[in-house]
């Protein structure tokens, strides 16, 4: 579906951007690939490896989402947006409230609006377990924007763009994530890893996993779902173990707006969620006055179930676990040693 298409990713020089961007050109022949980001020193290093020598399909466009103008002229006759630029970490979102808030609210705001006005046909925003009972600012935000683009589609109306959401846990060595976080400490020779908690869980996913799930949801989508992947939990003492098995771990206190463990499929959503083979969709929480309601057979004519009344999908309860050698195995593919 991607053949001859223009397609478009805000925060397209990010780990999610990269790995998205290297499987489209590999697999399809699109008619545009726009990377949308605010960084020029990491669109120019990005051109490196998508020269658009070789790649005459893509075009580097700088722009932040806050500016609404420079979205809509970026989207000019794109078919396909992915949502992917947002202010991520935990600590900075709460030293810095506003901030974070007019990225990933504003921001929101501002590709919905810009795709309504250019004509886009689809657009799936990517969004965290943190947004799941949130309890930190970062969440809060990432919450408000899934709800915006769902609320889309009644703007959208008839005949405008589809917006849908997905949702997934910790990526394998993204940036700022904990992998490349231990492993430099394991490259400076520490004495031991911090580990906030002992008890710590969370959901697990790669980069390629991640992009292969918005790919196939693309397809799937009517517009107004909450995807959300069935994946494997880790424990942080077993992801320290299967980094440095030889060195001591130390509980160093949790940092402000960390969860022991994360939801994707809140409880209180129950009612919503609808299981499929390999995933979960949490349904609207509003009525779509000119889309179709009913959300347990997607586009693909795939068919889910209602889940039972008080389900929650939990990192610490969940019913799959990868052992240390799985996430040796895991971080391997990842590029981390």
């Amino acid at each position: 579906m991607f053949n001859d298409r223009a397609i478009l990713i805000t925060g397209g020089t990010g780990s999610f951007g990269k790995c998205y961007t290297r499987t489209i050109l590999e697999r399809y022949q699109p008619k545009r690939l726009i990377i949308y980001s605010r960084d020029e020193l990491k669109q120019f290093e990005m051109q490196q490896d998508f020269p658009l020598e070789r790649f005459s399909c893509m075009r580097y466009f700088i722009g932040d989402v806050r500016d609404r103008e420079r979205l809509k002229m970026a989207m000019k006759g794109v078919d396909f947006v992915i949502h992917a630029a947002a202010l991520k970490q935990v600590p900075a979102a709460e030293y810095n409230p506003m901030e974070c808030i007019k990225t990933n609210v504003y921001g929101a705001e501002n590709v919905i609006h810009a795709a309504l006005e250019c004509g886009v046909e689809k657009v799936i925003a990517l969004s965290t377990d943190k947004a799941a009972n949130p309890i930190n600012l970062y969440g809060a935000t990432k919450l408000a924007s899934d709800k915006l683009f769902i609320a889309a589609n009644n703007i959208a109306g008839y005949h405008g763009a589809r917006f849908s959401v997905v949702r997934y846990g910790n990526v394998v060595g993204s940036r700022g994530s904990v992998v490349p976080f231990f492993q430099k400490l394991i490259c400076s020779g520490a004495d031991y890893l911090p580990i906030t908690d002992m008890r710590m869980t969370r959901f697990w996913i790669t980069l390629q996993q991640g992009v292969d799930f918005v790919l196939k949801n693309f397809e799937r989508m009517q517009g107004g779902e909450l995807f959300v992947p069935k994946i494997p939990s880790v424990r942080i003492t077993d992801l320290a173990s299967a980094m440095a098995p030889n060195l001591p771990q130390k509980e160093v206190g949790i940092r402000p707006g960390e969860k022991i463990h994360e939801v994707m499929c809140p409880s209180d959503d129950s009612h919503l969620t609808v299981e499929f083979a390999d995933h979960y969709v949490i349904s609207p929480t509003i009525t779509f006055t000119t889309r179709n309601n009913n959300f347990t057979t997607n586009a693909l004519g795939e068919v889910g179930q209602p889940v039972a009344q008080g389900f929650e999908y939990n990192s610490g309860k969940n019913e799959r676990f990868l052992t240390v050698e799985e996430i040796v195995a895991i971080n391997h593919l990842a590029g981390v040693a």
